[in-house]
Parts: C-alpha cells; sequence; structure tokens
C-alpha cells in the first residue's frame, strides 16, 4: 500500500540519500530506512477507522521560512503558578472546596513567592530585570493571609493563575524558552532560597489540604496523581502554547515518576518549616483527617465489622493519640513530625487493635476462628478465616488491575520535551515509531481502538464491598461490615512483639526482620499497605511508633481504669 501511496515521489532523503518512502498514519512521508520524517504530505483513508471519520490532507510542502513564532516572555515561577492552579482546579472538579484553591493555596503561593524572594518584596532576588507584578505587589510585601479561624467563604483577593507580568527584554531571543531557568539550577541559590520543584507543588498542595481540613490524605493525593485525575507527570502540556520549554526548561519541568509517601512527605516537612506558617486549625474529632473517622474508612475499605471501631476508639484514647494538639500541623510540634501522617496513624491503629484482638501469630486466630463455624449465607458472626479468604481473593484481582494499568498506561507526554534542537528530530522520531508501534498491539490484542479499558471514576476506597459477587456484580464480595464480633472477642491475653528490636532505617533491614514475623501479621500489613499505596516497610516503622505509644498508654490507663 505504500508503494501505491509513494508514486511519484522519487526525492532522495535529506539525511541518508536512499529512496524508500513510507506514509505514516498521519498521512506524512517518512523514510523507512533511517526514519526521517518529510515536510510532504499525502492524502490517507484509514481503513480501520469508521466511515465518515477518516483523517483526509492532500500533498503540500511545509512552509520553509525561517521566520519563527515569537513565545512571550516568562519567568519559572510563573509555569508553576499555572500548574498548581491545574492542579487546584483538578481537585475542585473532583469535589474538594473551592476555599482550599481560592484562600489556601492562594495564599501559600504568595508567602511562598515572598520567602523565595520572587516576588511581593522590594528587594527581589533576580538575575534578570525582569519583575513579576501581581496583586497587592505594590505595597512590597505579602502577609500570610491565613489563621486558624478561616472559615469557607468568597474571598476578595484573586486566585492562582492570574499570570505573571513581566517587563520586556532585549537580550530575550527567540524560541529561548524562560528568562531565569539558568538561576533555578544554581545549586546554591536553591538551597538557600528553597526555589520550586514539580514535587513540591504536590507538597505544598498537601499542606493546603490539611490547612483547609479536606478529606483527602497525602496517599489520596498520590493515588489521584498517579491515576492521572491530578496533573503532574505531563503538566507541562497545560501550560499556554506561547510559553516555549526548551533547554534548561526540560531540567524543571519533566518528570519520569510519582514521588513515593515517604519522599513527599518530607518535602513537605521542609516547606512547613521555610514558610513558617502560624498554627494551622485544629484536627478535631469531627475532621475527615482526625483518627476517629480515618480508622473507620480503612476498616470499611478492608472489610472488616464496623463493631471493631469502639476498640480503635478506646486505643486511641488510651494512648493519648486523640489530642487535637497533636494531630496539628506546626513548624514546632510537642511531639512527633511537624506534618501528622494521619493516614498511616489511621491504619497502625486498626493494625494494632485486629492483633490485640486475634492475635495475629499464626496460631492463636486459627484457634478463636475454629470457636466460630463459618456461615457462608447467614452472616450473623464474623469469622477470620472466611474474612481471609473472602480479602485475599480481592486482593490478588485488585493486584492484577493495577499491574494491567500500569503496564498500559502511556507514559510518555503527547509533547515531548527536548533538551536542545539536536535533539527535537530524535525524540520526535521516537515518538512517532513508539505510537505506530502502540498502534499495531492495540489492534492485535483487542478489537477496542485504543486497546484499555476504561479507567474507572475516582475512588478513595480500593475495594467496593456489597452484594455483588466478583467483579460482575459490581462489587469485590459481599459485605462483612455488619457482622456481629463474637462474644470470646477480646484483648488477647498477650500482645507479642518481635524479638528484634530497634528502628528499622532501611528496606534490607525489614526485609531481614520480616522472615521472624508470623505470616498472618506479614499479610496484614501488607494488605494496609496495599490500601495506601506505601511499600511494608515503610508502614511497619509508623507501626512500630503507634504500638508503643498504644501499649505504654494502655498499659498505664489500665491499672487506673478497666475500660481500658
Amino acid at each position: 500500500m505504500d508503494e501505491e501511496l509513494t508514486a511519484g515521489y522519487s526525492e532522495p532523503c535529506a539525511q541518508c540519500s536512499a529512496v524508500d518512502w513510507g506514509v505514516s498514519e498521519e498521512g506524512r512521508f517518512y523514510c523507512r530506512s533511517c526514519h526521517n520524517v518529510s515536510e510532504r504530505t499525502r492524502e490517507v483513508v484509514d481503513p480501520y477507522l469508521s466511515p465518515g471519520s477518516s483523517r483526509i490532507s492532500s500533498i503540500s510542502s511545509a512552509s520553509r521560512s525561517k521566520h519563527r513564532e515569537r513565545g512571550r516572555q516568562w519567568m519559572i515561577c510563573e509555569g508553576f503558578q499555572m500548574i498548581l492552579r491545574m492542579q487546584a482546579d483538578a481537585l475542585v472538579t473532583l469535589g474538594v472546596s473551592t476555599h482550599f484553591r481560592d484562600q489556601v493555596l492562594c495564599q501559600m503561593w504568595r508567602l511562598y513567592l515572598q520567602k523565595s524572594q520572587q516576588a511581593y518584596t522590594n528587594t527581589p532576588i533576580r538575575t534578570t530585570h525582569l519583575s513579576v507584578r501581581g496583586v497587592d505587589s505594590d505595597s512590597g510585601g505579602v502577609s500570610s493571609g491565613l489563621s486558624a479561624s478561616d472559615t469557607d467563604g468568597e474571598t476578595n483577593q484573586s486566585s492562582l493563575g492570574g499570570g505573571a507580568h513581566t517587563g520586556s527584554s532585549s537580550d530575550w531571543s527567540l524560541y529561548s524558552g524562560s528568562v531565569d531557568a539558568h538561576s533555578y539550577l544554581s545549586a546554591g541559590r536553591r538551597r538557600s532560597l528553597n526555589l520550586m520543584s514539580m514535587r513540591k507543588t504536590l507538597a505544598l498542595i498537601h499542606l493546603a489540604l490539611v490547612w483547609s481540613r479536606q478529606a483527602l490524605t497525602l496517599s489520596d493525593l498520590l493515588r489521584l496523581v498517579a491515576e492521572g485525575s491530578v496533573p503532574y507527570v505531563a503538566a507541562y502540556e497545560g501550560l499556554p502554547v506561547e510559553m516555549m520549554l526548551e533547554g534548561k526548561d526540560v531540567l524543571l519541568f519533566r518528570v519520569e515518576s510519582v514521588p513515593s509517601h515517604r519522599t513527599l512527605h518530607k518535602e513537605a516537612e521542609t516547606l512547613l518549616h521555610f514558610l513558617q506558617l502560624p498554627a494551622f486549625p485544629p484536627i478535631s474529632r469531627g475532621s475527615p483527617l482526625h483518627p476517629a473517622l480515618l480508622s473507620l474508612r480503612y476498616l470499611r475499605d478492608a472489610n472488616l465489622p464496623d463493631e471493631l471501631h469502639p476498640s480503635v476508639c478506646r486505643l486511641m484514647e488510651c494512648a493519648g493519640m486523640a489530642d487535637a494538639a497533636l494531630l496539628t500541623c506546626a513548624s514546632s510540634p510537642p511531639r512527633g513530625t511537624a506534618v501528622p501522617r494521619y493516614d498511616m496513624q489511621s491504619a497502625a491503629l486498626v493494625i494494632v487493635t485486629v492483633k490485640m484482638l486475634f492475635g495475629m501469630d499464626d496460631a492463636t486466630e486459627w484457634e478463636l476462628s475454629n470457636q466460630t463455624p463459618e456461615r457462608h449465607h447467614s452472616g450473623e458472626r464474623f469469622s477470620l478465616r472466611r474474612w481471609y479468604r473472602l480479602v485475599q481473593t480481592a486482593l490478588i484481582r485488585a493486584r492484577g488491575r493495577r499491574r494491567d494499568q500500569d503496564a498500559g498506561r502511556q507514559w510518555k507526554p503527547d509533547r515531548p520535551l527536548h533538551l536542545d534542537r539536536k535533539h527535537q528530530k530524535v525524540v520526535a522520531k521516537r515518538k512517532r515509531v513508539a505510537e505506530q508501534l502502540q498502534l499495531c498491539f492495540s489492534r492485535l490484542s483487542s478489537a477496542n481502538p485504543g486497546g484499555l479499558q476504561r479507567p474507572a471514576a475516582p475512588s478513595t476506597f480500593r475495594f467496593q464491598w456489597g452484594e455483588g459477587q466478583g467483579e460482575g456484580g459490581g462489587a469485590d464480595g459481599p459485605s462483612m461490615h455488619q457482622e456481629k464480633l463474637p462474644a470470646w472477642v477480646g484483648p488477647a491475653p498477650q500482645y507479642w512483639r518481635p524479638a528484634r528490636t530497634g528502628q528499622v532505617r532501611s528496606r534490607r533491614q525489614y526485609v531481614q526482620l520480616e522472615a521472624s514475623l508470623a505470616r498472618s501479621f506479614v499479610w496484614l500489613l501488607r494488605l494496609f499497605g496495599f490500601l495506601l499505596g506505601v511499600t511494608a516497610d515503610y508502614l511497619y516503622e509508623e507501626l512500630r511508633r503507634v504500638e508503643a505509644q498504644v501499649l505504654s498508654g494502655w498499659r498505664g490507663t489500665r491499672r487506673r481504669s478497666p475500660r481500658c
């Protein structure tokens, strides 16, 4: 078919001088010897497309004018501001309050620009005479604009995305990208001013979510980013066309992976200290970030009975973990970390509760389960053995779905970045070859042109428990939330802990320790690690801290109060 379409075109290739032309899906001539793309195009009708949707083009020659469209002058902080706006808009679309975007995130971003001396200051540090202007810039400074008594409402200040205005610069050339990328890449300046990066945009988003007490934890945010619901990996594609990314801009805006929970939490703590934010609004018991509510959410996601929730709350009270002062972000916390790991703490509380009630030592839990007959249809009493079989089956399916989604996800952006113009043709060539291979594989593997199933709507739950059974019923299995705990369920006579003590500082140390742990406990740890999207060793570190607090408070309080 290519011979028919390329008949009459016998010009040699400019790269290898061969005359062996093919026609791509876009209708462009390319050399089949060196894959060089010609500027000629050809009318192409794709037989795989439905009638009326064929792409038609005509033989033409692209303009060879050396004049190129002039992009406007822009600064790096302006690009990050627009990306922050896109990320905030995506969260608002998913149901987050506009108060988070318009009043909290906007004020934090302005404070960051002032602290980093990029804007809202009389003595901005920059390498050019370009200046960033915005609201309140005439005063030479900006206050944080945040107080712990903030409530949802309308804001009288502009939100993110207003745009940074730059003055003229005679030495700014055509197609040269931003004007200050070289200063952002200076190691000394990045350390002293804590300059923005793609990872810091998510850290700032996380701090704003915590301040506004939204029902999104750090693990939820990372999951939305990994699924593509929040722009990150290819967020630069949403920038205006006139903001041309070239040269050193690529090193700042190109992202190849989603950061881990540990990395982003450290980034958020560093940013919190840099901004010197005042005390955050307290996390009360009615806040969705409080362990009392988060633990109930993780109980339901793990298909555990709701009757376990009072036991979780009692352990939380006895350990003193319900104190609002310990759950509130602060630069100088009274105890613990500056930015609490709300999701990790709540999951660890659930694990400690299950471990305390059922033993989870490879013997006690099964001996106790033998006292409760399995009733597959009545569902009157909770059976740990039946729960394990049900959740294990759903966990295997969920891991397979996630593996398939990760394998089928297109990580390469539609507009690939290149460090210089010499690599532009190479990048475009690789992109075209990759698209053709992906199209061929999709046609061979499925009748669906996309080759992939339509992704499910974003959700904070990993599993769907209900009346249905399996994927066809719309659920991962029957719900066990309303089942009653057996009468024998109570605190285990002895709470076992690993023989080896001390902190686990690396994954290698945890792997060595894991061999000595009970298999049922390791399985439980991996289950909640899957729910949070974290590794088992990272969750185990938090579990050890929570376990020490719970046991210390539980044993001390039990002597004074029989309830605990």
